[in-house]
């Protein structure tokens, strides 16, 4: 089990709205290790990451999230430790919610309806329903482990590897598609305000606007305990959907396969990356994934040796290229699944019978 750095810092940092950049990878690798305080305050981070900034307004903007987040990851933590001593069976008294009552989880398999978001500056944006039912299918195989790439793990993971048994639905009546002058959005959400220019969330839904973010950014998400009016995830609509033969998508490689989405989607479901945004002594909270002290890119050749083990570079929550991330572990699963246990931030998709 890796070691647990300071709670109070990891539900601070998972305040931030995660921003995966495109040009960030070239930078970030060659940034040196940062103390806990230097990266609470952004200091010597590249401008093109706009991590650490959203973080940080986030925090301004609502200094008692920090305690919300607190109290998520303790709960998570308590329904961790619970599944791995037997506990929390489905039955009543099967762990303690943060109230002092009982936790009961969730066994079946998670349906999310998904509502989609279309905000467009030019007619390439405007992605057909096509391109965004090939996402729904990138992000059902995903989280289902039916990938036909699952087959390339290594065997040292093989036994790691887990289906998260989620399912999402979409049609397209659950669709907004709205013309905008604006010609990129940035990090402050203003793509989730129709009175902002953009779409209101929709109550009961994972919300995913799709919208041209700017500054070389893929996407972001919003972990569990932020504000419902924001609540979901971001994506460029050159990086949502899959390639496909003979359809003519909007799409650009290496980001074309979908799986900018799973990857933020999984931020939405409270995991963390991979390497857990620190050196070698900071954790993800899973204890199936290896310790590592910085994002992997492209497509690394395997084993990748960082703080001294094998780093798991296919696993979704890392920043390597679509075609070269393909797994989730055991852990994750165990992670996202506290969120739909009867004392979980995400209960309201599930409805959990004592």
């Amino acid at each position: 089990m890796k070691p647990i750095y300071n709670v109070l810092f990891a539900a601070v940092s998972m305040t931030m709205v995660l921003a995966c950049s495109e040009n960030q990878f070239e930078n970030e690798a060659t940034l040196p290790d940062k103390s806990v305080s230097a990266r609470l305050s952004g200091q010597g981070n590249d401008d093109k990451c706009a991590t650490m900034k959203v973080l940080e307004e986030k925090i301004k903007e609502n200094p008692g999230l920090a305690k919300k987040l607190e109290a998520i990851e303790a709960q998570t933590q308590r329904f961790a430790s619970n599944q791995k001593n037997g506990a929390g069976t489905g039955k009543p008294g099967g762990g303690t919610g943060g109230d002092g009552g009982t936790s009961t989880p969730y066994t079946g398999t998670v349906t999310i309806p998904v509502y989609i978001h279309v905000i467009y500056n030019t007619s390439v944006q405007n992605i057909s329903d096509a391109q965004i039912q090939s996402q729904i299918n990138v992000l059902n195989a995903d989280f289902n482990k039916t990938n036909s790439d699952i087959s390339k793990t290594p065997s040292e993971f093989s036994g790691t590897t887990s289906s998260l048994d989620i399912q999402f639905t979409w049609n397209t009546a659950n669709t907004v598609r709205k013309a905008s002058s604006k010609t990129s959005w940035g990090t402050r959400d203003d793509m989730k305000y129709s009175r902002k220019g953009g779409s209101d969330a929709v109550p009961g839904y994972l919300n995913i606007w799709v919208c041209n973010i700017g500054g070389g950014i893929l996407g972001y998400a919003q972990f569990p305990g932020g504000s419902a009016s924001t609540d979901g995830v971001v994506i460029g609509p050159n990086y949502f959907g899959k390639s496909e033969t003979g359809k003519s998508y909007y799409l650009s490689a290496p980001y074309d396969l979908g799986r900018t989405a799973t990857h933020e989607v999984g931020h939405w479901l409270n995991l963390r990356h991979i390497w857990g945004d620190g050196g070698c002594g900071v954790d993800d909270y899973v204890a199936d994934t290896p310790m590592s002290d910085s994002p992997n890119y492209g497509c690394p050749s395997y084993p990748t040796i960082k703080c001294s083990t094998s780093n798991m570079t296919m696993n979704y929550m890392d920043y390597t290229n679509d075609a070269c991330m393909y797994m989730f572990t055991s852990g994750q699963k165990t992670r996202t699944r506290a969120l739909f246990a009867s004392d979980g931030a995400r209960r309201n998709f599930v409805t959990v019978t004592p």
